[in-house]
């Protein structure tokens, strides 16, 4: 039963790091799974305050991770219109139009497209609509890039107790 529960918990680690980057999936949260699984194993030892932890971090990245674009837009010069077409943007890609469901360019066009829409609509003016949708394109690697951190953390962390 250990073995397959190792197993089983190096999968899940896996396939967050995949689901940090696939749309469809939601990795920070899967890879906790693989933390959890390895706990019940004797080669990895959790304590009550590493998973609260990490359970709260997963929590936080993936509710970070539609907030991160819009705050981005707002920062590379957006205005409300801007934030509220990324919003939208971002919305959109959750059905995965047109790239599919799990479509990774629908999650990066639809906010980029959106903001630079929104923005364009409010100024008439395409260098700064540009800016906002530069702006929604860089959270979206940012909020990528903080769950792949997270989730090969985690990894990280299985491999170093079984050692």
């Amino acid at each position: 039963m250990d073995i397959f529960l190792i197993i089983m918990a190096f999968l899940c680690l896996l396939i967050g790091i995949v689901g940090s980057i696939v749309p469809a999936l939601p990795g920070p949260p899967i890879s906790w799974v693989g933390l959890l699984l390895a706990g019940f194993t004797p080669w990895v030892e959790n304590t009550p305050t590493l998973l609260i932890v990490t359970a709260a971090v997963a929590i936080f990245i993936s509710v970070m991770d539609y907030v991160i674009p819009s705050l981005t837009t707002k920062r590379f010069g957006g205005s409300k219109y801007g934030i509220w077409g990324c919003n939208i943007g971002l919305i959109i890609s959750i059905f995965g139009l047109p790239f599919g469901p799990t479509g990774l360019l629908g999650m990066v066009f639809w906010p980029f497209v959106g903001a630079l829409v929104g923005e364009y609509i409010k100024q008439q003016d395409f260098q700064p609509a540009f800016r906002a949708g530069i702006g929604a394109f860089i959270g979206f690697l940012t909020g990528t890039l903080l769950k792949v951190v997270y989730c090969v953390a985690l990894l990280i962390v299985v491999i170093v107790a079984m050692v």
